[in-house]
């Protein structure tokens, strides 16, 4: 697996890539905003590491301008206690966090999880019509009346696992173990944000109600008028 890492800290940047490259992922690091936007868009990797804090521009802008074009997976490395950069991160599509200083193995373990998300859980050439959205499970496609919904690759897992189950409530930690590949730790938002950003993005149902609700203490079910699913 290529994967760039876009953070100017040299020598934990020369850290990570030999522990990551023991694990037998192929590191390409890279220093500053501007050549890190440009690698990230460039086609040649799988996921991207992202520091907030880069010289010549913000992390958070080059993860903007990413999402823009790519559903590209990216983890983002942000200040220990700062929670405004990771809940803004994962608003603007992270699929992931982890605060510096970090443990390269939990790194090794995060970024496998991320890029697990992209090719877990589908079924070949099926497709599952849920009210007026069509979820392609092979070719990670969201049409919403024909018109294609852009989603990262974590709320497209999300949205498969609810639509799979429309109609049922699935538990949170479940939710969580399908679609984030982990399970959630005390106070880990993450998965929350992922789904504020879906339900923003799909919007409502034609009778204008929220899509996926919330069920207090348990879970989210997908409310569905109709379901229908095509193998």
């Amino acid at each position: 697996m290529n994967v760039l890492l876009v953070d100017d800290d040299q020598e934990l940047c020369a850290l990570l890539k030999r522990y990551l490259e023991r694990e037998l992922f192929k590191v390409t690091a890279v220093h500053e905003a501007t050549t890190g936007l440009s690698e990230a868009l460039s086609g040649k990797y799988q996921a991207v590491i992202l520091d907030v804090m880069l010289p010549g521009g913000d992390g958070l802008d080059i993860l903007r301008n990413i999402r823009q074009r790519s559903d590209l997976p990216v983890l983002m490395l942000t200040a220990k206690g700062d929670e405004t950069d990771r809940i803004e991160g994962l608003e603007i599509g992270a699929d992931d966090y982890l605060p510096k200083p970090c443990n390269p193995r939990e790194l090794a373990a995060r970024l496998r999880s991320v890029l697990r998300r992209g090719r877990s859980g589908q079924i070949a050439d099926a497709l599952l019509q849920v009210d007026e959205l069509t979820i392609d499970l092979d070719q990670h496609r969201v049409l919403r009346d024909g018109q294609p919904v852009e989603l990262t690759v974590t709320e497209f897992n999300i949205l498969s696992v609810l639509a799979r189950e429309a109609g049922n409530v699935v538990e949170k930690n479940r939710l969580a173990e399908q679609s984030l590949q982990r399970s959630l730790t005390l106070f880990d938002r993450s998965l929350d944000m992922h789904l504020s950003n879906l339900r923003k993005k799909l919007g409502p149902n034609r009778q204008g109600e929220a899509r996926i609700r919330t069920v207090r203490g348990i879970g989210y079910w997908y409310a569905p008028e109709t379901v229908t699913a095509n193998t």
